[in-house]
């Protein structure tokens, strides 16, 4: 592609060679994402944005890296906002912007009060994971074997709490 200054209006070609997305992905993604609006022009011509584009590889990278289905990725864009999609986009963590207050369910919960509360659910791997951000990989196998073990029972703890969520319901 040729250069363009950052702040340019791309084609529908050059937003799909920037994003890696092919055109007809570009489409159905218009189709599915409201928030996705490219410019059109005088017989239908695609120019996007740069936010366009930020918005294309947060959701590339929720639906193609984090695994996210379609409905997931619109209901996180309805929960969190462009704003959040879009500095996924650019590299932050899903659900990065987000303060602690506004993911912890509400206290009366009664899928919490059958599965435990959130707290012990998930404690163990809070703390690995906050452990894990500030130091780098071990690189010893039995390291990598611990830290495999605390995730098989994270794992085991949700998987427990989802079935008490869909036994009650």
């Amino acid at each position: 592609m040729a250069d363009k200054s950052p702040d340019a209006y791309r084609t529908i070609s050059e937003a799909g060679e920037e994003t890696g997305l092919p055109a007809h992905v570009l489409r159905f993604w218009e189709s599915r994402f409201s928030q996705l609006k490219p410019v059109k022009r005088a017989g239908g011509r695609r120019l996007y944005r740069p936010q366009d584009i930020q918005l294309l590889n947060g959701l590339k990278k929720l639906l193609y890296e984090e695994g996210y289905t379609i409905k997931g990725a619109q209901k996180y864009l309805k929960d969190h906002g462009v704003a959040d999609v879009c500095a996924i986009g650019q590299g932050a963590a899903p659900g990065a912007q987000r303060t602690s207050e506004s993911v912890a369910p509400a206290a009366t919960d009664p899928d919490l009060e059958q599965a435990g509360s959130e707290a012990s659910l998930f404690a163990e791997t809070d703390t690995d994971a906050a452990a894990a951000e500030s130091s780098s990989p071990p690189a010893d196998p039995a390291s990598l074997d611990a830290i495999l073990t605390k995730l098989e029972r994270a794992k085991a703890r949700l998987d427990a709490a989802l079935e008490a969520h869909h036994a009650a319901n």
